[in-house]
């Protein structure tokens, strides 16, 4: 009886998440605020590589500074390949079977043909996961600053590839790619029709990222990320192939960013060099501190609630100096998150 109810507690949270959804979609239209949504549903995304981030941080143990060279490498991949005309680079009997297995699509322009956005996404997932895995190799084998030096000299790469490079838009970015044709008629854009749909997908992908996530955690592998956190040495002692696990922590989350990164990218009709830049890592890092290194409904929170706040300009033109004194607050005062603060107040009374 005892562990059906206390496995009963730890499914609220989801069903709270089930629940607020749709309340959130009622509250804004009761106070007419449609464009609300759109915020919401970019904050979901946003989410997402938090979440996904928080392995990292959290519950292995490793500072990382270059999940936004992930997010924009795969929304980037994506872009390009659904947003370049492929009718003079193929020849047409070869463009009529990739058309017959839906890889290649019609583009904006009449008579012009793109990958499809679900090959791109694919293409563009599994390039984030080679790359994050060879990356991961190497860098994975430093600790604490060397290792977030490290992750940020790649992030610093990356921004500078997209910033600088023609096939990439420089520094305007690409702009202007086909919506994402989903099953059941649903579709991934910025169209004002699909604000409703887009809004209910973008929070169904954060339900099953936090419910992959949270099973994770809660499996053995989990166990062992904590033990790596807790004390890497004594892991290695137990057994525990330390690089391994934190390698495939590292390709998860790298993954998470991909997807956040492709599907924002068809949310917004394109990408800009922004989403590269190393301050976007820094804000990831500090919405994970925010909510608690190792609490993932905290990191979901977090991020939700500040990223809408940032998108609703209510930092003005001080979001990178908001985050970045959030996150020396949150140091110094709670390193354990938000809901620390409590206990940290009580100690120094």
């Amino acid at each position: 009886m005892k562990g059906f109810c206390k496995k009963n507690l730890k499914m609220l949270p989801f069903l709270a998440f089930v629940i607020i959804v749709p309340v959130l979609h009622l509250l804004v239209v009761a106070i007419d605020k449609p464009f609300y949504l759109t915020q919401l549903t970019m904050a979901a995304y946003y989410a997402l590589l938090v979440i996904g981030l928080s392995m990292v941080l959290g519950y292995a143990g490793q500072i990382s500074l270059g999940h936004s060279a992930f997010f924009a490498m795969a929304g980037y991949t994506s872009a390009i390949m659904v947003s370049n005309d492929l009718s003079k680079a193929i020849p047409p009997q070869l463009i009529e079977k990739l058309l017959q297995f839906g890889i290649i699509v019609a583009g904006i322009e009449k008579g012009s043909f793109c990958f499809a956005p679900w090959f791109a996404a694919a293409v563009a997932i599994a390039i984030t996961a080679i790359i994050a895995f060879l990356i991961g190799l190497p860098v994975l084998r430093l600790h604490g600053h060397y290792l977030a030096m490290a992750t940020l000299a790649f992030g610093l790469i990356v921004y500078r590839i997209v910033l600088s490079s023609r096939i990439c838009g420089e520094a305007d970015g690409i702009y202007g790619i086909v919506p994402f044709n989903l099953p059941f008629g649903l579709v991934i854009c910025g169209d004002s029709k699909f604000k409703v749909q887009n809004y209910y997908v973008a929070f169904t992908i954060l339900f099953f990222g936090i419910l992959l996530l949270y099973n994770l955690v809660n499996s053995s592998t989990g166990r062992l990320l904590r033990a790596i956190a807790s004390n890497e040495t004594a892991a290695a002692a137990s057994g525990v192939d330390v690089a391994k696990v934190k390698l495939k922590a590292f390709v998860l989350s790298a993954i998470y960013a991909a997807v956040a990164g492709i599907m924002l990218t068809h949310y917004h009709g394109g990408i800009g060099p922004s989403e590269a830049s190393i301050m976007k890592s820094v804000r990831y890092l500090t919405l994970v501190a925010l909510g608690g290194m190792i609490n993932l409904w905290g990191a979901l929170i977090s991020a939700i609630v500040m990223e809408f706040l940032s998108l609703r300009g209510c930092f003005v033109s001080l979001d990178e100096a908001v985050f970045g004194i959030l996150l020396v607050v949150i140091m110094m005062v709670a390193p354990n998150g938000i809901l620390s603060i409590r206990m940290y107040l009580r100690k120094n009374k």
